[in-house]
């Protein structure tokens, strides 16, 4: 009961809250819906857009008219037709003004209209100047001529048309954007000649099915040259369903070993994309690319140039990588939803958008031709009479001159009409010169033949449709042009991981005693004569290239994974592991190992217990590590050691002097775990032992024993001496060669 209205004894009507907040919103909704954010399928504009160009008609600014500061135009249609903001109009119609904004531009601008790096840059409307395009003629060339119904303005004192007689289908042409309450539309723009092609297949076979279109409409083509690289059937369906997503991607070629991209996706800024791509650089993402700059002037207006750091970089996977990461490449939505004839909105398809405005077109022409054809008849009506006045001058003359009402007389004396009769009492005394009647029978000819003509065209509609081709293949002729957005076939755009995009430098990664990591360049750098910090010293190396990832592995068995071009260079002290990883408190960083995914490591504790590990199982995706090697409790992992090719034994040498050497086959490969035993370090009436080091070697290698500073090479025929199984304790070192400090493999 509270919803329903009612008057109160004081007589004013009361309404529930609820009901009255549901009806505004209603209103409103329906307001912005129709009056301000979608197109119409009729003329593909907004009312904001229909009520520039028909203010600017109005004020005589044709194509061939010299220019008004654009503040009269706006003055004009805020004061006559849209009484909203002065910068939202203005901002309207500097996009009907922007050849980069719209395909084909309403509006000719003189001076600052703004720049595809920055749309709104453009001058205040008191400093611009403006007049309509010659392609603004097929919206407004036949508004006077009955083709449309007109509606008051805002505020009754004005007519203005609620349609423009658009003569191509404009809302395809140069497209639409709006955000309505609750729907949205984003009607991408196409060429004139593919569209007006379709439009011609249609009218001559007017029951054809969407496959007659796809064959002249291949895809949307924007003012912008880069490609769309949708694929065909994808484009289709969007078209079929009215609605999907489209992808544009940047033009490039080489030239003298820079990249030079010379065309942009729609409304896409170059400036940003520089800085899209200087943040990469600065970021340390994107050490592909030495310099950057913009070459663009008024010649070019789009010239990007990207310098590579060298003529090694694969220019198609860094642009790649570029499309992914940056806006060279675009998605842009698509929603044909708009204001149908009937006055709804509606998600149409490409073939129903087509269609509805053919119907439109058809009937706007047919009023046309019946506004024109009731001119004619009404022109020859009048010159009925004026023939029957210079068949009768004398009599029309006496009359003129003796009657007090000489109209009423003449209508009684020739059986006049009301017109011809005003027709005759308007003549000019010049034109009652003899020549007038033989110009005047000429031109019931021409007109009785128009007549004729008119009345076929009206009463067929086959040659309806043949009068509306012959004028869309006109306006083809004179307003189209060649695609600029190419339709190509291209890979997905794929970014970059730190590995590809990292040069491939050969580098040795150097890891400290208490924990501190860098990378110098090369492979034959002497790790232990790099200056360390007091107190510090060389711990362990090895060596790889500067895109691979480094592994670190602690005495707990966990390893971490620090991408090796990061790391600080050699030149410095480094910087401490723990800062890199989230290692627990006080842990202790053995050895460190490079290489490819591929690549095998031997790992092993000092209880004798280890297995071969492949380097892609020993890399951590997180800060904080991955458990990979077992290690039991009061144990120690040793650093890991690289399996080269061509390795096939493998050495082990223990704090008790003994060596012992096996088949590297013997030790399995795991992902991870505690591994299997490799050396016996118990023996009875004797204290446990200690497994000291570790080496992998091949058959023609030496094994150099490494005691207290002194050096013992056992050649390899020499090593078949500690040739034992796996897990057995080995052999005795010679005398004074017990106290192994570590292993050296020499060929």
């Amino acid at each position: 009961m509270n919803d329903i209205p009612f008057a109160d004894s004081e007589g004013v009507e009361r309404q529930g809250l609820a009901q009255f907040t549901e009806q505004a919103y209603l209103d409103y909704a329906m307001y912005v819906i129709l009056d301000r954010a979608l197109p119409n399928v009729a003329d593909g504009l907004k009312p904001v857009q229909r009520r520039i160009l028909y203010a600017m008609s109005e004020l005589g600014l044709s194509a061939g008219a010299k220019p008004k500061k654009s503040a009269r135009t706006v003055g004009d249609v805020l004061g006559k037709f849209h009484p909203h903001g002065d910068q939202a109009c203005y901002e309207a119609m500097v996009l009907m003004a922007q050849p980069f904004s719209f395909r084909y531009p309403f509006v000719f601008g003189q001076g600052n209209w703004g720049s595809p790096d920055d749309p709104k840059s453009f001058a205040a409307m008191r400093y611009t100047e403006a007049r309509l395009t010659p392609y603004a003629a097929t919206l407004l060339s036949e508004l006077g001529q009955g083709t449309v119904d007109w509606q008051p303005n805002f505020d009754g004192t004005l007519q203005e048309p609620e349609l423009l007689p658009a003569r191509l289908p404009n809302v395809l042409l140069n497209g639409s954007t709006g955000i309505a309450v609750g729907m949205a539309t984003d009607v991408p723009p196409h060429n004139l000649r593919e569209v007006a092609q379709a439009c011609i297949a249609l009218l001559e076979q007017p029951e054809a099915d969407p496959e007659v279109i796809f064959q002249h409409i291949h895809g949307p083509d924007f003012p912008t040259g880069a490609e769309i690289i949708t694929p065909p059937e994808d484009l289709r369906q969007i078209y079929l369903s009215g609605s999907g997503s489209i992808r544009m991607r940047a033009r490039f070629h080489l030239e003298a070993g820079t990249i030079v991209i010379t065309e942009l996706p729609y409304q896409v800024s170059g400036a940003k994309v520089l800085e899209q791509i200087a943040t990469q650089m600065r970021a340390r993402k994107l050490p592909l690319l030495e310099d950057l700059r913009d070459e663009s002037d008024h010649e070019h207006p789009t010239r990007l140039v990207l310098v590579p750091r060298s003529r090694r970089v694969d220019s198609d996977s860094l642009m790649n990588h570029l499309f992914a990461t940056t806006d060279l490449e675009r998605a842009y939505r698509v929603n044909l939803n708009m204001i149908g004839l009937d006055g709804r909105p509606e998600v149409k398809s490409l073939h129903g958008i087509l269609r509805e405005w053919l119907q439109y077109r058809l009937t706007t022409v047919r009023r046309r031709l019946a506004y024109r054809l009731d001119k004619v008849l009404a022109r020859l009506h009048v010159l009925d009479g004026l023939i029957v006045a210079y068949l009768n001058l004398d009599e029309v003359i006496r009359i003129i001159r003796e009657e007090d009402e000489p109209k009423a007389a003449l209508i009684a004396r020739f059986g006049l009409t009301d017109a011809q009769a005003e027709a005759i009492l308007e003549l000019k005394l010049r034109h009652l010169a003899r020549l007038e009647e033989v110009k005047i029978r000429a031109e019931q000819g021409e007109l009785a033949a128009e007549r004729d003509s008119l009345e076929q065209t009206l009463a067929s509609d086959k040659q309806l449709r043949q009068l509306v081709r012959g004028e869309i293949a006109a306006d083809m002729e004179r307003y189209g042009d060649e695609r600029r957005s190419p339709l190509v076939l291209r890979d997905a755009a794929r970014a970059l991981d730190a590995t590809e995009l990292t040069p491939s430098e050969p580098i040795t990664v150097v890891l400290s005693q208490r924990g501190w990591i860098r990378a110098a360049k090369g492979n034959d750098v002497d790790p232990v004569g790099l200056s360390y910090k007091a107190g510090d010293g060389f711990a362990h190396a090895a060596t790889g290239r500067s895109n691979q990832v480094a592994v670190i592995l602690d005495q707990e068995g966990r390893c971490y994974s620090v991408p090796a071009h990061t790391l600080p260079s050699a030149r410095s002290q480094g910087e401490p592991v723990s800062g890199r990883v989230d290692a627990p408190s006080g842990a202790a960083f053995v050895g460190v190992a490079i290489g490819e995914e591929q690549a095998r490591c031997l790992l092993a504790t000092d209880a004798g217990y280890g297995f071969i590990a492949k380097l892609a199982d020993m890399q951590a995706r997180n800060r904080s590590g991955k458990r990979v090697l077992t290690v039991p409790a009061g144990g120690a992992a040793l650093a890991p050691v690289p399996v080269l090719v061509g390795a096939t034994l493998i050495a082990a040498a223990t704090d008790q002097g003994r060596l012992l050497v096996f088949e590297l086959n013997d030790l399995p490969e795991l992902a991870r775990g505690k591994g299997n035993k490799i050396v016996s370090l118990t023996a009875r009436n004797q204290p446990a032992a200690r497994l000291v080091d570790i080496a992998v070697l091949g058959d023609d290698d030496s094994l150099t024993v490494v005691s207290r500073g002194r050096r013992m090479r056992i050649k390899p025929a020499d090593l078949v001496n500690y040739r034992r199984q796996r897990g057995q304790r080995g052999t005795l070192l010679p005398r004074g060669w017990q106290s192994v400090d570590a292993l050296e493999v020499g060929a």
